[in-house]
């Protein structure tokens, strides 16, 4: 499919096999994993393995994790992306969420909250759904924080794999009142 997003300072694209050397930094970093079970990956292989899985999900759904690349560095950052979820969660199926995962040098930098708005306007713009959903350990301030910033509510706590999430969502109408009033950067 081929998507490209870009915002001021990032472009959000399909991960290519040169990506795996970002996603082993990334992903063998046991502070990113801190709220992701604490399983970080160990060799360059488990690397090359999730961009499989990605391409296959850019197959199957058109969308998922795209790479976040530094417009004027060329750096690779993270991923940050939107994941057609197929699988009962939270009493909901067959539905939209919004993820991001960033290199800990490039934390606390906006990245976050630039590529959040991004997603959502492709999400409701390109995707035609009506709600976005997105969830984070109910520990992770930082994600939390980033997705109230960009507007989504929090709705409630479940218990997602033996862990408490938080469970947010936006609706179109509601991401569309708050780029009206620009509440938004």
């Amino acid at each position: 499919m081929n998507i490209k997003i870009e915002t001021e300072r990032l472009i959000l694209r399909e991960f290519i096999e040169s990506d795996e050397d970002g996603i082993f930094e990334l992903d063998s970093n046991p502070a990113v994993h801190t709220y992701l079970g604490n399983k970080p990956i160990t060799e360059i292989e488990e690397a090359r393995k999730y961009i499989e899985i990605l391409n296959q999900q850019y197959l199957e759904n058109g969308i998922g994790r795209w790479a976040v690349i530094d417009k004027f560095s060329n750096e690779f950052i993270g991923w940050s992306g939107i994941k057609l979820i197929n699988e009962p969660m939270n009493n909901h199926n067959n539905f939209y969420e919004i993820g991001y995962r960033l290199i800990e040098k490039h934390w606390g930098k906006g990245i976050a909250t630039e590529t959040t708005i991004a997603l959502l306007d492709y999400a409701f713009e390109n995707l035609k759904t009506e709600k976005v959903y997105a969830i984070c350990d109910i520990g992770n301030l930082g994600s939390k924080n980033v997705l109230l910033k960009t507007g989504l509510k929090l709705i409630e706590t479940f218990d997602y794999n033996g862990t408490e999430h938080n469970w947010f969502e936006i609706s179109k109408n509601e991401w569309i009142e708050l780029k009206q009033k620009k509440l938004l950067n």
